[in-house]
C-alpha cells in the first residue's frame, strides 16, 4: 500500500496562532477572574474551543448553565478572530509552500484536519486555500480529538484508505486521534512529547519528505521507532 495523502492539523504545524489563542483565552480568564499562564495554554493544543472553555472554568472552579458557556466561547471567538485578520502570507512556517508543491507534482493528496471552526478563515488569510483537497469543517465534526473522526472524515473524502495516509500533528490530542485512525504519524515538536509518532522533526521544514513517504512491502516501523528509506 503506497502513500497517496497527506492529512494536516492547522496550529502549530502550518502557522502559529497559539499566541493570538493565549490572549483571547487570557482576556476571558480575566474577566473571570481565573489566572491563566501560557502553561496553561499549552495544554490547550488540539482541543476544541467548548474543551478549551471548560479547562479554564474548571480551573477557576466554576460551573456555568450552558447558554452562558456558550456566551463566553463567542466572545472568545470574536476576540480571537480580530486578532487572525491581521495574519498575512508571511504568517506561514519555512517549508511549507515548497512542501505542498512537491506534493502536488508527486500526486499527493492534500487534507486539512483542524480542530478550529476558523481554519478556512485562517488558510485563506495565509494564501494557501487552494492547497487543500479537502478541508474538514469542524463545525460537523461529532468528537474533537483524540477522537479519530476527524482524520478518519477527511480521508474518506479524499477517497483514500487510512493505512495510504500520514497524518501530520503538534499535539498529544492530535496525535493520538492520527494513530487510533490507523494512520501514518508525524509528530511536529518536541520528540520527547511526541514519541509515539512514526516520525518527529521539530519543525515542518525539517521533514525529509522521501523518508516519510517510504513504505517497504506495505509496512513501516513500529510507533515510536524511525524507519529508514532503502539504500
Amino acid at each position: 500500500m503506497i502513500i497517496k495523502a497527506m492529512i494536516f492539523d492547522l496550529d502549530g504545524v502550518l502557522t502559529d496562532t497559539a499566541e493570538y489563542h493565549y490572549q483571547a483565552w487570557s482576556a476571558l480568564a480575566s474577566e473571570l477572574g481565573i489566572p491563566f499562564s501560557r502553561e496553561d495554554n499549552e495544554q490547550l493544543k488540539g482541543v476544541d474551543r467548548m474543551g478549551s472553555l471548560d479547562f479554564i472554568l474548571a480551573k477557576g472552579g466554576l460551573r456555568l448553565p450552558e447558554a452562558e458557556r456558550q456566551r463566553l466561547a463567542d466572545n472568545k471567538n470574536r476576540h480571537y478572530q480580530q486578532l487572525i485578520e491581521t495574519m498575512t502570507p508571511m504568517d506561514l512556517f519555512d517549508g511549507v509552500t515548497e512542501l505542498f508543491a512537491t506534493l502536488k507534482a508527486r500526486q499527493i493528496a492534500i487534507g486539512l484536519a483542524s480542530s478550529s471552526k476558523n481554519a478556512p478563515m485562517v488558510i485563506e488569510r495565509l494564501g494557501i486555500e487552494d492547497a487543500f483537497d479537502y478541508v474538514a469543517d469542524a463545525a460537523k465534526i461529532a468528537k474533537g480529538k483524540p477522537h479519530p473522526e476527524i482524520f478518519l472524515t477527511v480521508a474518506k473524502a479524499l477517497g483514500v484508505h487510512p493505512q495510504e495516509a500520514v497524518g501530520v500533528e503538534d499535539s498529544l490530542a492530535g496525535l493520538q486521534g492520527i494513530l487510533d485512525a490507523g494512520m501514518h504519524s508525524v509528530g511536529i515538536g518536541d520528540g520527547r512529547v511526541l514519541q509515539d509518532a512514526e516520525w518527529v522533526y521539530p519543525h515542518i521544514s525539517a521533514m525529509e519528505l522521501d523518508k516519510v513517504l517510504w513504505v517497504k512491502n506495505g509496512e513501516r516501523s513500529e510507533r515510536g521507532v524511525n524507519c529508514s528509506p532503502p539504500p
